[in-house]
């Protein structure tokens, strides 16, 4: 990060404090890469001996990033530079690393330490015991942690008094500025856009999609996933990727971006999918400013706009037309006995079909937010006390009969299938993932209006066009600024719900509607 000049009399030592700052900050964003780099590994290729060690030791860094991350020292040098934003636009890197610092040092200060190493430590080891609970359909062998996480969940909330709902302070972890009462007007919104759309489809037949359940060896797709994702941007040189339980993206560093997928031989979709998305997540990290590296700036903005990188690159450019155009003859060579007599039309409508499931990670565009929507009730229910964890099975397999008109056959793939109240709090996560998908559409149409020629790009397997407007509008800005900020700077408008819908009803009613 390059240092303004600062026209004061104490211009030299504010530069000292400034790099004070980052020296400091710098400390713990190595931490937390350490951090990351043993969630990665026991998320990986840990041996399973090694969960209860692996939870102590998660633990103390975790305590060891609080303490410095609550440090007196950082807290004496943030009020000593505050007054220096006034003096600063707005815009500049030293003021926004200065206000997300403050952000951050506030927050932290007002939760115990010996809490943040204690509730690590719970998450490691009840991680754990859900890799061996969901595939042994055992819901009972969890639920003891799943009721100590929502304790924990509860007293995270009260050390934020104040709040509207008690889920607000979970929230603002991963989409600062947001409340549950907004949340539950933006759901109410979309859904009543989303029904009629989703029963008017669905009305129809469905699309023939047994051509993704044929046998297709996974070392196959392992390489053709490899090579489209290499083609989108996905930078190897500062990255790799694994196998997992559950896919996900993390960060080591800005020159260490890893993801991870599972692979299905009869399901083609699986693998495919979760490796685009991950690499949505990790090129918009890769995208960040190389001079935010060790500040909190190297981050994405929220969780909503991290997913809506991953949503966008899968859903908007990886199951269009114009994506297939162009990849379509490649995978009919890779996979030529499996797929030489399934048409172009009849594959695309296949990765496009719309049809009430039960896995949130599988479901089409159309029903995938009923799966959020789900979940943020439920752990809405559970924080007020309105529903109690024994309950929680029953509870959503009812709510999937009610929303989808599907009901889980077991707990494998319902409420043990995603691994988030396993891994952290109950509350504040789900979210994301539709603030995401109504986020892809919103910047996808700003990139659009810029730049009309991206699907004759994408058509030529050429994304350097779209990559390259998200870089310039989102990436490179890290966590400089607030998700509304962000969005506002992007496509002119706050968040809306409107581009979204335009994008849903133009593609499904050209797939299912028009005779």
């Amino acid at each position: 990060m390059e240092l303004i000049a600062i026209r004061s009399k104490e211009g030299l030592n504010i530069e000292t404090k400034l790099n004070e700052l980052k020296e400091k900050l710098s400390e713990v964003y190595d931490l937390e890469g350490v951090i990351a780099l043993l969630d990665w590994d026991q998320s990986t290729y840990m041996p399973t001996g090694g969960g209860a060690a692996r939870g102590r030791q998660i633990a103390v860094l975790e305590k060891l990033v609080h303490e410095k991350m609550t440090d007196p020292t950082l807290g004496k040098l943030l009020d000593e530079l505050s007054p220096l934003e006034s003096e600063l636009p707005y815009d500049s890197d030293e003021a926004g690393l200065i206000r997300v610092a403050r952000r951050k040092f506030e927050k932290a200060s007002k939760v115990p330490a010996a809490f943040i190493a204690e509730f690590a430590n719970h998450t490691a080891e009840t991680f754990h015991v859900w890799t061996e609970a969901r595939p042994a359909d055992d819901f009972s062998k969890v639920a003891p942690y799943l009721e100590k996480t929502l304790e924990y969940s509860r007293q995270m909330a009260e050390f934020f008094p104040g709040y509207e709902h008690i889920a607000d302070p979970l929230i603002d972890f991963s989409d600062p500025g947001l409340r549950t009462s907004e949340l539950k007007t933006l759901f109410t919104d979309l859904r009543e856009e989303l029904v009629p759309l989703v029963k008017a489809v669905t009305d129809r037949e469905p699309a023939d999609d047994t051509c993704l359940t044929r046998s297709y060896p996974q070392e196959k797709q392992w390489s053709f996933g490899l090579d489209v994702i290499k083609q989108l941007g996905y930078d190897f040189e500062r990255g790799r990727q694994d196998k997992t339980h559950h896919p996900f993206m993390t960060k080591f560093s800005l020159g260490d971006v890893r993801i991870t997928t599972r692979l299905k031989e009869r399901d083609l979709g699986e693998g495919l999918f979760s490796t685009i998305h991950e690499a949505g997540h990790a090129m918009y990290e890769q995208g960040i400013t190389e001079g935010y590296e060790g500040t909190p700036l190297a981050e994405g903005a929220s969780s909503g706009v991290h997913e809506s990188q991953s949503r966008l690159w899968e859903n908007i450019v990886g199951r269009s037309r114009a994506f297939w155009e162009y990849f379509y003859p490649r995978l009919q060579r890779t996979f030529p006995d499996q797929l030489k007599d399934v048409s172009l039309d009849t594959f695309h409508r296949a990765v496009n079909k719309v049809q009430p499931s039960l896995i949130r990670t599988e479901a089409d565009e159309l029903t995938y937010n009923l799966h959020v929507m789900i979940r943020f009730d439920l752990e809405l229910a559970l924080l007020e006390g309105k529903l109690a964890v024994e309950d929680l099975p029953e509870a959503w397999r009812e709510r999937y009969r009610q929303d989808l008109g599907v009901v889980p056959p077991d707990d494998r793939d319902g409420v043990l299938q995603d691994v988030h109240w396993y891994i952290g709090t109950i509350g504040g996560a789900f979210q994301g993932y539709t603030l995401g998908n109504i986020l892809s559409a919103q910047f996808y149409e700003a990139a659009l209006a810029a730049h009309p020629e991206i699907p004759d790009q994408i058509r030529r397997g050429e994304f350097n066009g779209l990559r390259g407007w998200l870089t310039e509008h989102l990436y490179r800005h890290g966590a400089k600024y607030t998700a509304d900020e962000l969005t506002r700077r992007a496509t002119g408008s706050p968040l809306s719900i409107d581009p979204y819908i335009r994008y849903l009803k133009h593609k499904f009613t050209q797939l299912y509607l028009e005779e």
